[in-house]
C-alpha cells in the first residue's frame, strides 16, 4: 500500500448513511457509488458502480437496526469488492452487533460474536475497524488486525464543557467499573459503582451504591443501552442516595420499543448523551422524553482512523 490519498475509497451500507456521509465529508471525498437493493423475497443485491481494482476499500456499516440484514449487506458489499480486485478491504463497524453473545454461559448456546468474526473474514475483510466493543476480548476472535476505537475523546470533550459543580463518575454496574475508572482519572473526579441484579432481558434491579454521591452531579458511563433498564434503575437509586443530577453517557443506542416506553415514563435521568454510531429510530419521539437527549458525532474519530489506516500510521495515538 503506497499511502497515496487517491487510492482509497469509502462505501456505505444502508444502516447509517448519515454517519458515513459525515465521515466522507471529514475525509474530503465523496462516498463510493454503490447500488444496494432488496428483492421481494428478502435477498440482498449490490453492485459497486466504480472501479476498486488495486484500491484500499473501507465499508461503513453498523449492525443496527436489523442486525441480520445489516450484516448480510456488509458481507455482500465486501464480496463484491473482493471480486472486483480490491487491494485491501476494511470492514468499518461503528457498532459491532452480537457482542453480548461473547461466551458460552449456558449449555448448548452459540458464541455468536465469534461466528460474526468468522463470517466477516470469510466475506473478504482484511481488517476490522470498530468502536467500543461490549467486551474487549472479542478482538481475539479475529485472525486479522482489529482497530478498536473509543468514543471517549468525544464524550470527555462534552463533559468538560458542562463545567459540573461537583462531578462524580459512576459505573451503572460492576462490569463497567474499569471503563468508569478511566474516565474518573482523566476528569480528576471520584468514582462510584451501582450494584445490580438482572431480572430478565429487559428488567434490572439496582440495589446498592458503592461510594458517596450525595449532592453530586453524576456522570454515568456505559457502552450501550437498548431497553434503558440498567440506566433507569441506576438513576433511581442514585437519586435516592442524594444525587443532585444524573447524566448518562453511552456509546451505542440500539433502542427497543420497551426502551422507548421506559425512558419516556420511568427514567429519572437529567440528560442522556449518546453517539451517532447507530441511527436513531425514526419512530422515537424525543419530545416525549422527560430529560434532555444529546447526540454526539463520532465521524471525525472514524474518519481520522480511516485516514491513518490507509497511510499505515498509528491509530492508538488518537487516544494518547
Amino acid at each position: 500500500m503506497t499511502g497515496n490519498t487517491d487510492d482509497f475509497i469509502v462505501f456505505s451500507g444502508t444502516a447509517n448513511l448519515p454517519l458515513a456521509e459525515k465521515v466522507a465529508q471529514y475525509l474530503g471525498k465523496p462516498l463510493g457509488k454503490i447500488d444496494i437493493r432488496h428483492f421481494p423475497d428478502g435477498e440482498t443485491f449490490c453492485q459497486i458502480e466504480e472501479s476498486v481494482r488495486g484500491r484500499d476499500v473501507f465499508v461503513i456499516q453498523p449492525t443496527s437496526p436489523s442486525p441480520n440484514e445489516a450484516l448480510m449487506e456488509l458481507f455482500v458489499i465486501m464480496d463484491a469488492a473482493r471480486r472486483g480486485s480490491a487491494a485491501r478491504i476494511t470492514a468499518v463497524l461503528p457498532y459491532y452487533g452480537y457482542a453480548r453473545q461473547d461466551r458460552k454461559d449456558k449449555p448448548r448456546v452459540p458464541i455468536t460474536a465469534k461466528l460474526v468474526a468468522n463470517l466477516l473474514q470469510t466475506a473478504g475483510a482484511d481488517r476490522v475497524l470498530t468502536m467500543d466493543l461490549h467486551a474487549n476480548q472479542i478482538q481475539g476472535f479475529f485472525d486479522i488486525p482489529v482497530d478498536h476505537l473509543h468514543a471517549e475523546p468525544v464524550i470527555l470533550r462534552y463533559i468538560r464543557e458542562l463545567n459540573a459543580e461537583k462531578p462524580i463518575v459512576v459505573s451503572p454496574d460492576t462490569g463497567g467499573a474499569k471503563t468508569a475508572y478511566g474516565y474518573s482519572r482523566k476528569l480528576g473526579t471520584g468514582l462510584a459503582i451501582v450494584a445490580k441484579q438482572r431480572l430478565g432481558d429487559a428488567d434490572v434491579d439496582a440495589f446498592s451504591v458503592v461510594g458517596d454521591v450525595d449532592g453530586c452531579d453524576v456522570l454515568m458511563i456505559d457502552d450501550m443501552t437498548a431497553t434503558g433498564g440498567t440506566l433507569s434503575a441506576a438513576a433511581k437509586i442514585l437519586r435516592q442516595h442524594g444525587a443532585k443530577s444524573v447524566r448518562a453517557f453511552v456509546s451505542h443506542f440500539p433502542l427497543t420499543e420497551k426502551g422507548m416506553e421506559r425512558l419516556a415514563g420511568e427514567s429519572q435521568l437529567t440528560e442522556l448523551v449518546v453517539t451517532d454510531t447507530i441511527l436513531l429510530r425514526p419512530d422515537f419521539d424525543i419530545s416525549k422524553l422527560p430529560f434532555k437527549l444529546t447526540v454526539l458525532t463520532v465521524s471525525e474519530v472514524l474518519g481520522e482512523a480511516i485516514r491513518r489506516i490507509h497511510e499505515n500510521r498509528s491509530v492508538n495515538s488518537l487516544f494518547w
